[in-house]
Order: C-alpha cells, then sequence, then structure tokens
C-alpha cells in the first residue's frame, strides 16, 4: 500500500496541474465559471484536512499520555524535554540564519522598486504579543483545546494527564490501556483517510493553477527559485545532523518519511501529514513514547522551513523597498525571529504574521507582505514539507540519543504499530538494536 500510495500521489500532483493549467488557458480571467470549477476542485482538499483534523486531537493526546505514563518518572521526560529544546534551538538558528546569509547572497528583491498593491488583508499581528503567547500555551479547558486542534494546550494537559497517571501506579493501567487503544482506531482510522490523498492533491494542485496559473511561479521565478534551492541546503544539514546521530541509518529514515513528506508539500499542510509521520516512524524503530512527545512539541516549537521562510522574505521585502540594513541590524532581527517564531503555532496565517509583526518592528513597510501574497502557497509547500524532515530528523536523533531507537521495520509493510511501547517488551515482534 505504502509505495502505491506514493505513486498515486505523485501522479496526482502532475495530473492536477495539468487540468489547472488546462483550465487556466480556456477560460479569461476573472471568469466566474473557471472560479466555480476551481472552488468544486477546493472541495477536494478541504474535505481530507477536515478528516485529518478529525483525528490530530485525539491522536495527540493519547499518544502523549500513554508515551509519559510509560516513561516511569518525570525525571526521562524532563531529559528528554531537555535534549529536545536544545536541538530545536540549534535547529532554529541553523535555519533563521541560513535563510539571512542565502537572501543577503542572491539578493532576490534588490532592483525591483515595487510598490505594493495588493491588500494584505486581516493578519493577527495585534495579538502576537508575550503576553498572549504565555496565555494560549495553558488551556482554561481541555475539551476545548481538543475542540479547537490547538496543538500547544493538548500537550500541556496531556503532560499533566501523563505524569499524573504515572503517579498513580497500578490504578491507572485501566486509562493507559484505554488511551492505548485510542491510538491504535487513530491509526486504523488513518488509513482509511489515507486512501483519499490522491484525491486530495489533485484537488489542491488544479485549484490553484487553475485561478493563477503556472505563470505565477515565473512572475517571482528568481525569489521561488532562491528560497527551494536554501530549502535544498538546509534538507542537507538537517540530514547531515541526524547523520551525526544515525549514521547510515538517516539515509533509511528519508525513505519512510517520503510519503509524509509529500502530504505535506501536496497540500502545504502538516496535519496531513502528522498521523502518516506517526505511523511511519513506527516503522523506522521511534518508539510511541518518544514520538508521542516529541511531534506534538516539535510541531509547535521546531518549525524550521518556516523561520528559514521569515528571515528570507523579511529581508526580500527590505530589499524591494531599497531599504538596507546593517549587520548589527539583521542579527538583531535574527535573534528577534528566533524567539517570535515560537509563538506562532495558534497564530492564524502564522509565518506571514511573524513576517508582518518583525517588519513593524525594524520600521519595515508592513505592506511589503502584499507583495509574497501571490507566491505565498507554493512557498508554503516548500516549508511546510521542511517542518515535516526537520521534526522526523529530531524525533529520531533524541530517540537514537536514549538509546531507544529499535530494528525497522518495512516501510511498505502494512501491518499496523502497536502505539504503545515499553523497555521490557519493545515492539511486537521486535527487540532493541544493539547497533542502531
Amino acid at each position: 500500500m505504502g509505495t502505491r500510495l506514493t505513486l498515486y500521489i505523485l501522479i496526482a500532483l502532475f495530473a492536477g496541474i495539468g487540468v489547472g493549467y488546462a483550465l487556466n488557458v480556456s477560460y479569461p480571467a476573472g471568469d466566474k465559471t473557471l472560479a466555480d470549477i476551481a472552488d468544486l476542485l477546493k472541495l477536494l482538499p478541504e474535505v481530507f484536512l477536515h478528516l485529518i483534523k478529525m483525528i490530530i486531537a485525539p491522536l495527540i493526546l493519547a499518544t502523549l499520555v500513554t508515551g509519559i505514563a510509560s516513561m516511569g518518572d518525570s525525571s526521562a521526560l524532563g531529559r528528554i524535554g531537555g535534549r529536545a529544546l536544545a536541538w530545536f534551538i540549534t535547529a532554529s538558528l541553523i535555519s533563521i540564519g541560513l535563510g539571512l546569509v542565502l537572501v543577503n547572497l542572491f539578493q532576490p528583491g534588490a532592483g525591483l522598486n515595487i510598490t505594493a498593491t495588493t491588500p494584505v488583508g486581516e493578519l493577527a499581528t495585534a495579538d502576537f504579543t508575550l503576553r498572549h503567547f504565555v496565555l494560549e500555551v495553558f488551556p482554561t479547558s481541555a475539551l476545548d483545546a481538543m475542540a479547537k486542534n490547538n496543538v500547544l494546550q493538548i500537550l500541556v494537559f496531556s503532560i499533566f494527564a501523563g505524569l499524573g497517571l504515572s503517579a498513580m501506579g497500578e490504578e491507572a493501567a485501566p486509562l493507559v490501556r484505554g488511551c492505548e487503544a485510542l491510538a491504535t482506531l487513530m491509526l486504523t482510522i488513518t488509513g482509511y483517510v489515507m486512501r483519499a490523498a490522491p484525491l486530495a492533491v489533485f484537488g489542491a494542485m488544479a485549484s490553484v493553477i487553475a485561478l493563477r496559473g503556472v505563470g505565477i511561479i515565473v512572475t517571482y521565478g528568481a525569489f521561488v527559485g532562491e528560497f527551494y534551492f536554501g530549502l535544498l541546503i538546509l534538507w542537507t544539514l538537517l540530514f547531515g545532523l541526524g547523520g551525526i546521530f544515525l549514521g547510515r541509518r538517516v539515509l533509511l529514515l528519508a525513505r519512510y518519511i517520503r510519503e509524509p513528506i509529500l502530504l505535506a508539500f501536496s497540500t502545504a499542510s502538516s496535519e496531513s501529514a502528522l498521523p502518516k509521520l506517526f505511523e511511519q516512524l513506527d516503522r523506522f524503530g521511534v518508539p510511541r513514547r518518544i514520538s508521542g512527545f516529541m511531534l506534538p512539541l516539535g510541531y509547535s516549537f521546531n518549525l524550521d522551513g518556516s523561520m528559514m521562510y521569515t528571515s528570507f522574505a523579511t529581508l526580500f521585502i527590505a530589499q524591494a523597498y531599497n531599504i538596507p540594513l546593517s549587520a548589527g541590524q539583521q542579527i538583531a532581527m535574527l535573534l528577534t525571529l528566533m524567539v517570535t517564531s515560537k509563538g506562532i503555532a495558534s497564530v492564524p496565517r502564522a509565518s506571514l504574521v511573524v513576517i508582518a509583526a518583525t517588519l513593524a518592528q525594524f520600521g519595515l513597510p508592513v505592506e511589503g507582505v502584499a507583495l509574497l501574497l501571490g507566491v505565498d502557497t507554493f512557498l508554503d509547500m516548500g516549508r511546510t514539507a521542511t517542518n515535516v524532515v526537520g521534526n522526523a530528523v529530531a524525533t529520531s536523533v533524541i530517540t537514537k540519543w536514549e538509546g531507544m531507537l529499535q530494528v525497522p521495520l518495512d516501510p511498505d509493510t502494512p501491518e499496523p504499530m502497536p502505539p504503545h511501547d515499553t523497555p521490557e517488551h519493545g515492539r511486537k515482534g521486535l527487540h532493541l538494536d544493539p547497533q542502531a
């Protein structure tokens, strides 16, 4: 199923581009019929994402609670959390720093002299404050957090619940088993939903190309091309850092996560890839008690692609408006982005909000965000796929660091993985690999 699904997604991706192009050249710009057709095509990815969002909250809750409860003591959680944050900070500095270096090297905005005419729209910059972010971290209701799919709040509640169950001992066993069963149920549902992924990819690509045409990529070709070149370098650095810990198994990791990457790229949604990423990391040998903690944490604090984009796009806008920035100002901007990018999980249109907030803080024209809107969908595809890569590598490295990486299964085997592992029994039919 795995290989066929990858093939179907690739076929759907190119078919969507072809159909979108045919529609774009068949109808004049602004034609109502074209808009209606594009809107119908857009239903496919929207329905798919609704189904994915249906899975996210219970899956994160169940995997986090069982993972933390199985650790047995809070010291293990603190150690893993500390190592995770150290990795996230390092990866963040690399991502943002790489964006700044490349945008200074390529100068994609130099000489454009563009005056923004497209309205920026309502960006939630008013909510982008330290106070707002801190309050958003802590839920007032676990049910409300799950209803809104607020990953950060679900993470906080699940940590408390997992620690509480761990402290309860045998009395908590029925609840832990219930969470294990819930995680298995969500993965089973994920298998059903993933069968619709090619349709979602087809609809997403056809809708975007039909309305905007392939020319939108050519219009900002230098900016888009240089940004994707930067992402390629970032992927190389991330897998290279992973290879220091994982050795040659980092190449296997790339094979295991190809489907989550394709889903994230095609739909420009990290949420669409999360359930499949859980499953593939299971197969790679990451115990669920690690991935169940690391992935939700990473989706809130380790968005490597988005962080590189914020620095790259902010300097692009400054160049387009012919506003020079000194090295000191750029370093200050790097540190600002380093902090502000950690609060984007609960903010609508997150990367654009971070860029707008940073522009305002440094006295740059906020309306410059309008320059990005035309190609933001295509840029979002690349940075979202990069976020998946960054979190997969981070999770695998921390697992290896903890000495808990297990023997991998074939990534194309249809057998589902159990959601909960303990040091005593590992995974079903597997043992700890001393050479892993």
